[in-house]
C-alpha cells in the first residue's frame, strides 16, 4: 500500500496512533477532573492513577530503543 511495507505500517501506527490516542486519554482525564470539580490535588491524583499505564508504556518503548542500540 503506498509503497510501504507491512512493518512500516505496522510501526507507524505504533508510534503515532498510539501518541494520538494517549493524548486523546490525557484529555478525556482532564475533562473528568473538570466535571468533578477535583481542584488541584485531585486532578493531580486523577492524571498520576489514570495515567500510570501510559507512563509505563512510554518507559518500555523507550528502553526497548535503547536496548536494541
Amino acid at each position: 500500500m503506498f509503497g510501504l511495507t507491512e512493518e512500516q505500517i505496522s510501526d507507524f501506527g505504533m508510534t503515532f496512533g498510539i501518541a494520538a490516542f494517549m493524548l486523546f486519554m490525557l484529555f478525556i482525564i482532564g475533562e473528568i477532573a473538570w466535571k468533578a470539580k477535583a481542584g488541584k490535588t485531585g486532578t493531580i491524583v486523577l492524571f498520576f492513577v489514570l495515567a500510570f499505564g501510559m507512563i509505563g508504556f512510554i518507559t518500555k518503548t523507550v528502553l526497548e530503543k535503547f536496548w536494541r542500540m
